[in-house]
């Protein structure tokens, strides 16, 4: 079964069946936005740019950056197991390309997930004026804690980061390690955008993951607040 899953033919078909489920989603969710001045700036720029939302929020993650001439053209970062190529379909048809890679396995550090060419990539886009999208703590958690890659390609290209927090209410959870959040048509959402940050090269990482994943969390939790609070407000 899992490998009549993971046929190309079938793949492709699942992915067009959600990008056409995702589509009457960002259609017809009523959507609470705040700080959005922030990537409106970040848009207006004249470089590229870095966004950072957590793995569970895929799904949701390409209203928050729509395609058009007035911002970066975006791309994003997934992996190269089976479940990313699903994922890298279904954002293909949702008209948001990818950059292939992912880190090395800890149980498996002679595995070459294309990581080191994926990184070079990202840096020669956003270097190019484009836009990449990362989840931080994917493609394998833990979740909701940042790794370090996305503050290293920030030292490097200089580019500013969006971090972004979302919510969905209701939704659907799957039974992932991250616990994805597939959002419903006609329901609400809710988009938080923290002011750009950025890297030094001489920043320390550790310390600017900390503060990154801390500052994802909050604006996680004023994207929930927002939903909880009574319409109107």
């Amino acid at each position: 079964m899992k490998a009549f899953l993971r046929s190309s033919g079938v793949q492709n078909a699942l992915a067009s069946v959600l990008s056409v489920w995702l589509r009457l989603c960002y259609a017809t969710i009523r959507w609470e936005r705040e700080g959005e001045h922030h990537a409106r700036q970040v848009w207006a720029g004249d470089s590229g740019a870095i966004l950072c939302l957590w793995h569970c929020f895929v799904p949701v993650g390409p209203f928050s950056w729509p395609q058009g001439p007035d911002r970066q053209d975006m791309r994003v970062l997934i992996s190269r197991s089976a479940d990313g190529e699903f994922i890298a379909l279904t954002m293909q048809k949702m008209g948001l390309p990818s950059i292939r890679g992912s880190s090395k396995k800890g149980s498996a550090p002679g595995k070459n997930k294309h990581g080191e060419q994926a990184f070079r990539d990202m840096i020669k886009w956003v270097r190019g004026g484009g836009g990449i999208a990362i989840t931080p703590d994917g493609p394998r958690g833990p979740a909701l804690v940042m790794q370090p890659g996305a503050v290293t390609l920030a030292k490097v290209t200089g580019a500013p980061v969006l971090l972004l927090g979302l919510a969905c209410k209701p939704c659907l959870r799957a039974r992932s390690w991250d616990r994805t959040v597939v959002p419903l048509p006609f329901s609400r959402g809710a988009l938080v955008w923290d002011e750009p940050v950025y890297a030094g090269r001489e920043d320390d990482v550790d310390e600017k993951v900390a503060d990154w994943t801390a500052r994802m969390n909050a604006m996680t939790r004023r994207a929930e607040a927002l939903l909880d609070a009574p319409r109107g407000e």
